[in-house]
């Protein structure tokens, strides 16, 4: 076998081309797009290599083939509460079934990931946020993946383990259709608040979004960064991130709660656009540009996905968050706009997302691992703590 870096135009789309080959028998499977991988290990446009550094590495047979891939990298605001020793990570792995195979990957990341002082590797991970590439895959391989999420074969959850990885914590996914009926006690909730006075439920206005930018961090820092789990945001972030969402952005799935004009919640939603990108393979040129916008005015999407769910600790356990979810139902269901809606993934170490999403009636459909491999046997391993609420 010969692991050969990715530091040239050639080896760069050999690494996009393994995931392609590993995947290619599943139905399911949609390919990314090349420039979202790219654009991970592009310092100019991935802000996560201020803080840490990043390595790629190709796997080919003897007879010069394709057989895997994998990245490893250091990242200083890479922190989870509850764990005092250095991890880096490892993620964008793909490989065909055989263990001789994965080690040597593993290996390679592990060792370069030590000669830069860490102490264990969390993995498959992405090297930046975790809203995207997050996870290995281990049950709900029939479903399409919504836009960002990682697909693999369902023989990669015996690779890790045979090497030794463990489950460090399960990340659920659940989904259900958009005009399933909510519980009786959202529709009760929304009518309580909806009375109330300065309780309001409102969706975004396209033409207004610097506004809400700043409504999303205020509730975004107060409901995670808090926990440790997650750095806090600006608005010039969340600009940032809402223009570039915005060729694909329905004003009527983003809804924020307020009392007496201030942010007190949000449940964030766009259209899947791996819904679009399949259509693609791997690629957003001018004339894949073009069929966005068709499909996009034409209706072809039919599944939303979940990108943001937060409620301000003070409002938290008073049912705002069935206020704010009824609302948007409210506008949405039986319109015929969207058939599906799939959450985005909640930790096992985050109970009560899990169970705002059971609550809403969805049923679990896939479950990934973020799994941490320890050197050297140096720490006890642990799992991810559950998070602490006030």
């Amino acid at each position: 076998m010969q692991l050969i870096e990715v530091n040239d135009t050639k080896t760069v789309k050999d690494f996009l081309t393994v995931g392609v080959l590993m995947n290619k028998s599943n139905p399911s499977y949609i390919r990314p797009l090349d420039n979202d991988i790219n654009e991970v290990f592009d310092p100019a446009k991935n802000k996560s290599h201020k803080y840490g550094e990043t390595k790629r590495w190709i796997l080919k047979d003897g007879a010069g083939k394709l057989i895997g891939r994998i990245a490893a990298f250091t990242n200083d605001k890479y922190i989870n509460k509850g764990t005092e020793y250095k991890t880096g990570g490892a993620g964008f792995f793909e490989c065909i079934n055989d263990q001789e195979a994965a080690n040597l990957l593993f290996d390679t990341a592990k060792s370069w990931l030590q000669s830069k002082g860490m102490e264990a590797m969390d993995g498959p991970i992405n090297f930046g946020d975790r809203d995207k590439w997050w996870g290995l895959l281990v049950e709900g391989f029939d479903d399409e993946p919504v836009f960002g999420m990682p697909f693999n074969p369902p023989y990669y959850e015996a690779l890790f383990e045979a090497y030794g990885f463990q489950n460090y914590y399960n990340q659920y996914w659940y989904k259900m259709l958009v005009d399933a009926p909510l519980p009786p006690r959202f529709q009760e909730r929304y009518t309580k608040f909806a009375a109330k006075a300065g309780y309001e439920a409102k969706h975004v206005k396209i033409n207004e979004l610097d506004k809400y930018a700043q409504d999303f961090a205020t509730v975004y820092n107060a409901a995670w960064a808090q926990h440790g789990e997650a750095k806090e945001v600006t608005k010039e972030q969340i600009i940032k991130l809402f223009n570039t969402m915005k060729p694909i952005m329905d004003e009527r799935v983003v809804w924020f709660a307020y009392y007496k004009e201030e942010p007190i919640a949000m449940f964030i939603n766009i259209p899947d656009v791996n819904q679009y990108f399949k259509h693609f393979n791997g690629k957003l040129n001018l004339i894949n540009k073009l069929r966005l916008l068709y499909m996009k005015k034409t209706g072809q999407c039919k599944k939303l996905t979940g990108l943001a769910f937060g409620v301000v600790p003070k409002y938290q356990a008073l049912g705002i968050d069935s206020f704010l979810i009824q609302a948007c139902g409210n506008l949405i269901q039986f319109k015929g706009w969207y058939d599906n809606y799939e959450m985005g993934w909640a930790g096992d170490w985050n109970p009560r997302m899990v169970n705002i999403y059971k609550s809403l009636g969805g049923h679990q459909n896939r479950r990934m691992v973020t799994y941490r491999y320890i050197f050297d046997n140096k720490h006890a391993f642990e799992r991810h703590p559950v998070m602490e609420y006030n």
